[in-house]
């Protein structure tokens, strides 16, 4: 996988997000920010972690989001082995409905900090 290193520009952009205080003003924000296309991706890429994360196999996940099983295998890519931002609020929500003993629920597993 490609090495993430943060810039200024993309710290500022999630300092900026982390400022907003509701569903509306978050809704405002990412329409004037984003495309339909890619609220639509992003929408989409979170709902199938959280479907990977309830167990479904991947075939069925693309049919029922119309995604091709090559989107889903991506998104389980980077849920189990990307930088843990998935599996942080995954776990912050309590949408893992597994125990806590899941081989990928340990907290901080894959979070990498760059200085």
């Amino acid at each position: 996988m490609k090495s993430y290193k943060p810039d200024k520009k993309t710290d500022d952009l999630l300092e900026t997000i982390l400022g907003l205080e509701n569903l509306t003003e978050a809704r405002a924000f990412f329409r004037d920010l984003c495309t339909l296309k890619e609220l639509k991706d992003l929408s989409e890429r979170w709902e199938i972690a959280k479907m990977i994360e309830r167990g479904l196999p991947y075939r069925e996940i693309a049919e029922k989001l119309k995604v091709s099983t090559t989107t889903v295998s991506r998104v389980a890519l980077w849920l189990n082995n990307g930088l843990g931002g998935y599996r942080l609020i995954l776990n912050r929500l309590n949408l893992n409905p597994a125990d806590k003993h899941h081989p990928n629920s340990s907290f901080g597993k894959g979070l990498r900090v760059y200085n």
